[in-house]
């Protein structure tokens, strides 16, 4: 008797499915879906050494050297966070690394009271901090259920609108053309673009909206006399600071803690951030990736006291970028990161960035800012509210934090502790939801809902175990 062939045995094993976030786009694509993230980012990130370092009383051409600092820091943050390294470091997501306007109180007051050594030297420390205690903030991740994270999220995009509004406008409201038509009138023009390119195309050209947006945004400023790239031809063609340019780090105690709880704050930041990413990306967080995650964000710590430069977090727009366009490679965002590292090491790159208009700029964040929002909401429609507390937890978590957006000065009478945490709507908005979270939904008496109706991005996190990818 005759026996048949095992055709199973024959045939050859079908290759893995790659997830579209460990898919590599083509070079064209990759290059320029990573410009449009440095894009959106680029004047956010340049913003903060720019305050601090005119608080800080210092002159142009060293504030010129924290640039290039900040931005260096930046692109090693962010490649890796894309590329990350093995099982130590880097979320493996689209995300990009940008500093952080929480430290820059901190840092201005630091400065003042002991000096630019104490400010780098309590970063580094904070840097230190950070990477010892990642892994444990990370299985604190299962009190952010979708109830604390969209509110988070929610917040982050309410409360980047008035920056957008500012790039639109300009920051003084006595100037002469302060909210000028003819800006609002460019900002809206690229709101209409980015509109009608995401609506009437599709495939790439869909994916390039606001990339767009900005080129022709800044086509159309030359004549309205709104770009200005004076300062490009006076930049240099390489440059970078050296290690402790302002001398060896020292470490004041009440310096170092209170930049240990900017590192906290910073984390909350980039929590909500990474589990956004997840959510969008189909990509759901272990707590292993998130611990990952947050240790790069205190490798910028110690790598930003170095090199003089800032503590960076996940970057909100570019979470809105990643849900507008719908790109989920992350090899997109290390293009990006690798951008970051040649602008800083190439000024005069940097400058041509550095010099697109504001309402060009505030036109195109308006859109992604709002995106964020969009995401926020989006993630509190997994949670119960019929018969819970949790509606009332949304609406005072949304309420405080956004307190300080609306009156900047709202808590100028209290310790620089309470300004720093209070003075952030990140951190206010994080801290309400998160404590009211636990009074309603994990103390005994509290109205509990059953899990399955609150699972999202945190529980998953818990839920998912497995060795990083």
């Amino acid at each position: 008797m005759s026996q048949h062939p095992d055709v199973s045995a024959s045939e050859p094993a079908a290759a893995p499915v790659r997830h579209p976030v460990d898919e590599v786009l083509p070079p064209a694509r990759l290059g320029l879906l990573g410009l449009q993230h440095v894009l959106v980012m680029y004047t956010g990130c340049v913003t903060v050494p720019l305050v601090f370092g005119a608080a800080a009383k210092l002159d142009t051409s060293t504030v010129g050297l924290l640039i290039n600092a900040d931005l260096l820091v930046a692109g090693l943050v962010t490649l890796l966070q894309a590329l990350g390294i093995g099982k130590v470091l880097g979320v493996r997501l689209p995300v990009v690394a940008g500093a952080t306007f929480t430290a820059v109180t901190p840092m201005i007051l630091i400065a003042g009271e002991y000096g630019m050594q104490a400010v780098y030297g309590s970063m580094i420390a904070a840097g230190v901090f950070g990477l010892l205690v990642a892994v444990p903030f990370a299985r604190a991740v299962r009190f952010f259920p979708p109830l604390v994270s969209g509110s988070v999220i929610t917040v982050i995009g309410l409360s980047l609108i008035g920056v957008a509004a500012g790039l639109i406008a300009g920051q003084d409201s006595t100037a002469k053309d302060y909210a000028a038509p003819s800006h609002l009138a460019l900002a809206g023009g690229i709101v209409l673009l980015i509109v009608v390119v995401n609506r009437c195309t599709s495939g790439f050209l869909s994916q390039l909206g606001v990339l767009l947006g900005l080129i022709v945004g800044t086509l159309v400023a030359v004549p309205m006399g709104l770009t200005d790239f004076s300062s490009v031809g006076g930049a240099d063609w390489f440059g970078l600071a050296s290690p402790f340019h302002f001398g060896a780090p020292h470490f004041p105690v009440a310096a170092v803690i209170s930049m240990c709880v900017v590192m906290l704050v910073t984390f909350t930041e980039s929590t909500a951030d990474m589990l956004a990413v997840g959510e969008m990306t189909g990509r759901p967080l272990s707590r292993k990736d998130l611990a990952r995650g947050l240790a790069a964000d205190g490798v910028s710590g110690v790598f930003g006291g170095i090199m003089n430069g800032f503590l960076d977090t996940v970057f909100a727009q570019n979470v809105g970028l990643v849900g507008m366009t719908r790109v989920r490679s992350r090899y997109v965002a290390a293009v990006a990161g690798g951008i970051l590292v040649a602008l800083a090491l190439v000024p005069k790159l940097g400058e041509i960035v550095a010099s697109l208009p504001g309402p060009v700029i505030g036109g195109a964040g308006l859109v992604m800012f709002a995106t964020v929002t969009s995401v926020g909401i989006n993630t509190l429609r997994k949670v119960e509210f019929e018969g819970t507390g949790n509606l009332l937890v949304v609406a005072v978590a949304i309420g405080v934090g956004m307190l300080p957006v609306v009156a900047p000065s709202f808590y100028h009478a209290f310790p620089t502790w309470v300004q720093i945490i209070g003075g952030s709507a990140i951190t206010s908005a994080t801290v309400a939801a998160f404590l009211l979270n636990l009074l309603f939904n994990h103390t005994p008496g509290g109205k509990k809902v059953e899990p399955e109706s609150q699972s999202g991005p945190a529980e998953k996190v818990v839920a998912d175990t497995a060795p990083a990818t």
